[in-house]
């Protein structure tokens, strides 16, 4: 065993732990507020919007993250059209080319799971909300997506621990994340078992804190919808 190479790199562990807790944050952050619009726009009357929101999930839970994250950062330098963009500096960073993969793909998971909660929303609730006199502004603000927030919460708790996982896929692409400094002290002091070892219980601490938040927040504020026996 060769702890002590561990010990010397614990400071590269806790740089990558702050850059797996920022790409998830940022990446969950910014899927959050594509998901709110989306998800009204899924259970939309207007079938077209409908429709076209259903491909965009369909593709991205249809194929593997790695392979979006390859497309997007390998797959779009292969366009004269992108390279000439002012958008190039920015896709040419795989930081940003990280965060845009991260949040498309989780954007489309959390609209199913807000939409999907949207439709098992009491009939009763949305009546009422109607028969107040609210505008359909309102009636989103104050009854739709608090009532769809908190019918969620397990799911996106799930989606939350499932993006902090992914995080590990940015080192595939140079990021210096937790799985990423686990593979460099790998490559330069040809051990095997102990980086990984660490890696997997600095994502196994920050899942536990994650899971502890998510239970908070569900006695909180879903706690009206726990079955009692």
């Amino acid at each position: 065993m060769s702890w002590d190479i561990i010990a010397d790199n614990l400071g590269f562990f806790a740089e990558g732990a702050q850059l797996t807790l920022w790409l998830t944050i940022a990446s969950l952050g910014l899927a959050f507020l594509l998901s709110l619009p989306l998800a009204l726009g899924r259970n939309s009357h207007n079938a077209i919007l409908r429709n076209a929101i259903a491909a965009y999930t369909l593709v991205f839970r249809g194929t593997p993250l790695l392979v979006q994250l390859f497309l997007i950062y390998y797959g779009l330098a292969q366009f004269d059209l992108v390279r000439t963009s002012v958008l190039w500096p920015w896709l040419s960073s795989p930081l940003v080319c990280v965060i845009l993969t991260f949040v498309l793909n989780t954007g489309a998971y959390t609209t199913e799971i807000f939409a999907g909660a949207l439709r098992h929303l009491p009939p009763g609730e949305i009546e009422a909300a109607r028969a107040y006199g609210m505008s359909p502004f309102t009636r989103a603000r104050r009854i739709l997506l608090p009532a769809m927030l908190t019918r969620s919460l397990t799911l996106y708790g799930n989606e939350t621990v499932m993006m902090l996982h992914a995080t590990s896929l940015a080192s595939t692409v140079t990021l210096l994340e937790v799985t990423g400094v686990a593979r460099n002290i790998t490559l330069n002091s040809y051990i095997m078992f102990e980086p990984y070892v660490t890696a997997a219980g600095i994502y196994l601490a920050l899942t536990l804190v994650l899971v502890l938040l998510f239970q908070l927040a569900q006695s909180r504020w879903a706690g009206y919808l726990q079955a009692r026996i």
